[in-house]
């Protein structure tokens, strides 16, 4: 068996056969008994004044050594040999009353449909959105023109709103469910780097063949996709779920997996008009800030900043609230990244981040968020919804179309007028607007403070007239949450009911909504068999 051992550091100018020396120096061994490492984990070290590479490895020693003894001696440790990650299940008994239909093909949907026909389930996968080839067309003519397709977008199509995104994988390395996920994405073509890197990202030019490649899956194992097929509404008898309407025609089901995402608005207040528990809860808002990605490099590896070893870095802001103002931190840094429209309705600006595998842009740009609750829109179930919707509309007003309002980051730290940023990302341009006229006044106020105190000390510039600050990012989470069973994951009003993902209000990113699909769907295999 291998042993592992952490903490391997090597130059940033050293080859990775370097790894086999330094793992021989530390088990005390002659080079020739190391015959192989294969790296488990790696990460950048830019705290010293020169960057180093950090590995954990899992060494093969010859035969003849006693790898008990060597790993004691190096403070290692002997582990089983690496096995793919699989999902035993034995499923149940009882019949389920008639096909799992999952509404949504964002990361929640695509990995419950995925369990659920791995065991014969035969899922429906409705999706109000395009498959990713014409998805990208209607994305590409919206960049290009301004003409936005309502279900067709950075928001709605197959693989979700994480689909344009920077494909982020935040996760815990002991969670073998998460282990089973990214497998699962380098089986559909996700580069094996995310199963190593301490910041793992999958990249926009690459996330779309991912999911298409996922969906491919899913029907090859007999599930099934309906795209351009929005949900309705709900059908009921006795209270309990049958299935499902869409426009004129109705869906039999036996179970619905609620996989709408953090943005489907109508369908929430759908789903309240048929009494579905919903509650709201707090969530974060608060603004894009991008700057040239030299800037950003040379703060966190300055002389060495450009070197081909060191990947585009990610950054995390953190400001402690402080005299009656609010606490502030950084959310989704893209380095190399572009800042985007996230938005579904004509008469709203929302702003997110994205990049590509490379991050090889010119700008990095990352949320910088405020929380916000009752005391600021109200204790009513949609409050926190119209609280979104006002913010959106405000910065549509501003500019009277799909342009951001932005301001240099001196202006906004000072609050006065000034010129538009000369350079953005942003697709659709920029406008010059003071930003105080759109944010709510305890989310500008926290937002000046972190960055004149905090963030500006820790990154030189980062409030300084490089720093482009567009308005408004709203749609972190969800405002609202589809209220289930702990146990049994059912709504608790609906029973057949299973709300997944970021848009259940349990989950937000990537991962944990991959994840919180492929829980629901475990808890069905475990409880049902699928119908003959």
């Amino acid at each position: 068996m291998p042993v592992q051992l952490q903490n391997i550091r090597l130059d940033i100018d050293a080859e990775q056969a370097e790894l086999l020396h330094q793992a021989a120096g530390r088990l005390g061994l002659p080079a020739d008994e190391v015959l192989s490492a294969r790296i488990v984990h790696r990460a950048v070290d830019a705290r010293g004044r020169r960057p180093a590479l950090v590995y954990t490895i899992d060494v093969e020693l010859a035969p003849h050594v006693n790898e008990a003894s060597a790993a004691e001696a190096a403070g290692g440790t002997v582990v089983a040999e690496p096995e793919d990650p699989l999902l035993e299940l034995e499923p149940g008994d009882e019949p389920l009353p008639g096909r799992p239909v999952i509404i949504g093909a964002g990361p929640a949907g695509l990995c419950a449909g995925y369990l659920l026909a791995q065991f014969g389930f035969r899922p429906l996968i409705l999706e109000r959105g395009r498959a990713v080839e014409q998805r990208k067309k209607d994305i590409g003519r919206f960049f290009r023109t301004g003409e936005l397709d309502p279900e067709s977008n950075l928001l709605f199509g197959l693989g979700g709103a994480g689909t344009w995104s920077d494909g982020k994988l935040r996760w815990q390395r002991s969670d073998p469910l998460a282990r089973f996920f990214l497998h699962l994405l380098v089986r559909c073509g996700a580069d094996d780097d995310i199963l190593v890197d301490a910041k793992p990202h999958v990249g926009t030019d690459v996330l779309g063949t991912v999911m298409a490649e996922l969906a491919g899956l899913i029907e090859a194992a007999g599930g099934e996709f309906r795209f351009e097929c929005c949900f309705d509404h709900l059908a009921l008898e006795g209270g309990r779920l049958t299935g499902v309407r869409c426009g004129d025609e109705t869906i039999e089901a036996g179970a619905v997996l609620l996989g709408i995402g953090h943005s489907a608005r109508d369908t929430v207040r759908a789903l309240s008009d048929q009494a579905v528990a919903i509650e709201p809860r707090p969530f974060q808002v608060g603004v894009r800030i991008e700057h040239p990605q030299e800037l950003i490099d040379r703060a966190q590896y300055g002389e060495y900043a450009g070197h081909p070893a060191l990947p585009a870095p990610e950054y995390t802001l953190r400001h402690k609230a402080r005299g009656g103002w609010r606490s502030v931190h950084s959310f989704c840094t893209c380095p190399g990244g572009t800042i985007v429209p996230a938005t579904h309705r004509p008469g709203e600006v929302c702003t997110n981040g994205m990049s590509t595998k490379a991050r090889s842009g010119a700008f990095s740009n990352t949320a910088l968020v405020v929380a916000v609750g009752p005391d600021d829109f109200g204790g009513g179930r949609f409050d926190g919804m119209k609280f979104q919707e006002r913010l959106e509309r405000a910065a549509f007003a501003a500019t009277g179309s799909f342009t951001a309002p932005a301001q240099r980051a001196n202006d906004f730290l000072r609050d006065v007028s000034g010129p538009a940023p000369a350079r953005t990302s942003y697709p659709l341009g920029v406008a010059p607007v003071r930003l105080s006229e759109i944010l709510p006044g305890a989310v500008y106020g926290s937002l000046v403070r972190a960055l004149g105190m905090t963030f500006d000390r820790v990154i030189p510039g980062f409030a300084g007239e490089q720093g482009t600050v567009l308005a408004p990012e709203a749609r972190v989470s969800s405002p609202v949450r589809l209220v289930r069973h702990e146990e049994s994951r059912e709504s608790v009003s609906t029973p057949g009911l299973y709300p997944i993902g970021e848009g259940s209000g349990y989950a937000g990113g990537i991962v944990s909504s991959a994840l919180d699909g492929l829980r629901t769907a475990r808890r069905i295999v475990r409880a049902h068999r699928p119908v003959e």
